[in-house]
């Protein structure tokens, strides 16, 4: 592939319409003990722009060791998938995220991008499958693809089904989306057989689907929302999870952590969201760090060998 482009931008302005700061925070302080950050979109550019090869950088200067960066419809998966081969620093994520489906379903392509999803997670560094799951926030806007909210509710269902059965056959982990769906997300894991390693990706539970993912085994990935002065509930089920259950990310460039809400996010802001687990949860910040890298590398495999040489 030629030099990584960005190849989706995020709009310049919020959800209600207010122009947003584009400048990127000032790095935190290093962490003394490293970590990953397990979910992030360096394919959106946002803000000043910058370039994975930027945002890494910033990420390794603060004690960042890798990221996962992942994919949520096939460019971004390609694009994910081909970055991980460059880069030592990135593990890969793929898949179509559940908002895609009825899209594609309504195109006749859902099969057809299904199987280039397939195809993607066979390559060597790509150790997930995710983004994927159900979203019944935004189920309605299906129909301005013709697709009514049963028909965009069926087509979730199926991608992800297939992703599900996708992770299973590359034993790789999975990336959940959940998004308004706790019990029928949970459901269809135990009706179809959760991978060994399912991960509830920017995990946006209460305390009862804290204890769901415990009894299950499933892992919690908290994002910069933990931080968030309203998220008193989801903190409480950062307390419930056990220890060895919980990663960190970032979503970026989405959910920047306080005191930087609504910036620009980037793998470098982690150790804000971090100290804040630490806090929550009454632990030592290099202890927390410890107990999530043991984990991240656990789930996802070692970032450490060296992706092959790719012709430019």
């Amino acid at each position: 592939m030629s030099d990584a482009a960005h190849i989706r931008q995020r709009q310049a302005t919020s959800a209600d319409g207010q122009k947003r700061d584009l400048t990127y925070p000032p790095l935190p302080e290093a962490l003394t003990v490293p970590v990953y950050d397990n979910h992030t979109h360096l394919e959106i550019e946002d803000g000043e722009g910058l370039d994975h090869r930027e945002h890494l950088d910033r990420a390794s200067s603060v004690g960042i060791r890798g990221v996962v960066q992942v994919g949520n419809d096939v460019a971004t998966s390609r694009w994910s998938a081909e970055i991980a081969a460059r880069e030592p620093r990135v593990l890969a994520a793929v898949a179509l995220h559940p908002n895609e489906a009825p899209r594609l379903a309504a195109a006749g392509t859902l099969d057809e991008s299904i199987a280039v999803i397939d195809e993607l997670a066979g390559r060597p560094r790509v150790r997930a499958v995710g983004e994927t799951g159900l979203d019944w926030f935004r189920v309605d806007e299906a129909a301005e693809f013709g697709l009514d909210e049963q028909a965009a509710r069926r087509a979730q269902h199926e991608s992800f089904e297939a992703h599900i059965e996708i992770a299973k056959r590359h034993g790789l982990a999975l990336q959940i989306h959940d998004r308004n769906a706790h019990d029928d997300v949970v459901e269809t894991l135990k009706r179809v057989g959760a991978p060994e390693m399912t991960v509830f990706h920017c995990f946006s539970g209460d305390t009862a689907l804290a204890r769901v993912c415990a009894d299950n085994g499933w892992y919690m990935s908290f994002a910069g929302t933990v931080t968030f002065k309203n998220a008193e509930p989801l903190r409480e089920a950062l307390r419930q999870a056990p220890r060895n259950l919980i990663m960190v990310e970032t979503d970026a460039p989405f959910l920047t952590p306080t005191p930087h809400r609504g910036r620009p996010n980037s793998p470098y802001l982690i150790p804000l969201t971090l100290r804040s687990m630490a806090e929550t949860i009454g632990t030592d910040v290099s202890m927390l760090a410890a107990q999530i890298t043991s984990t991240t590398e656990l789930v996802y495999g070692t970032w450490e060998s060296e992706p092959p040489l790719i012709d430019e």
